[in-house]
């Protein structure tokens, strides 16, 4: 893990333990509402330089999707079969429920969004493939 002196705007919270699996690199989350409070859970998830997630898709019967809004560091973000684009803090990314995608930070920045599931009929996550090398922006 790289040295942290990276201060998120939300909060670094603890390490993302149970996610790890489906990481390249450590990351690291801090929810801020759950959906047992107020019907949508949003949380802040922070990478160190380098950590991407797996390529993973939502599924939702009707609805659902994930929003992402950056707040801090540099990031990528990918759907299947498009180029990655950069991420930086004020970016908003819609993600259609269905759509194959990944997203994590630059190699030489940390980088945090909030992320949450947009509300829908049935959501579920479906983990895929990691990020090769080859498709990760250098």
């Amino acid at each position: 893990m790289a040295e942290n002196t990276f201060t998120p705007m939300f909060g670094l919270g603890d390490p993302n333990e149970a996610y790890a699996q489906y990481f390249i690199g450590s990351s690291y989350l801090n929810p801020l509402t759950s959906v047992a409070e107020c019907g949508v859970g949003m949380s802040n998830v922070t990478f160190e330089p380098g950590c991407r997630n797996n390529w993973h898709v939502h599924h939702a019967d009707k609805g659902g999707g994930q929003i992402l809004i950056c707040t801090d560091g540099r990031g990528w973000y990918q759907e299947w079969g498009k180029d990655p684009q950069e991420l930086t803090p004020g970016a908003v990314v819609v993600i259609p429920a269905g759509v194959k995608h990944w997203h994590g930070a630059a190699r030489d920045s940390w980088f945090s969004h909030i992320a949450f599931e947009a509300p829908g009929e049935n959501c579920a996550n479906e983990w895929l493939e990691p990020v090769a090398d080859e498709q990760y922006p250098a």
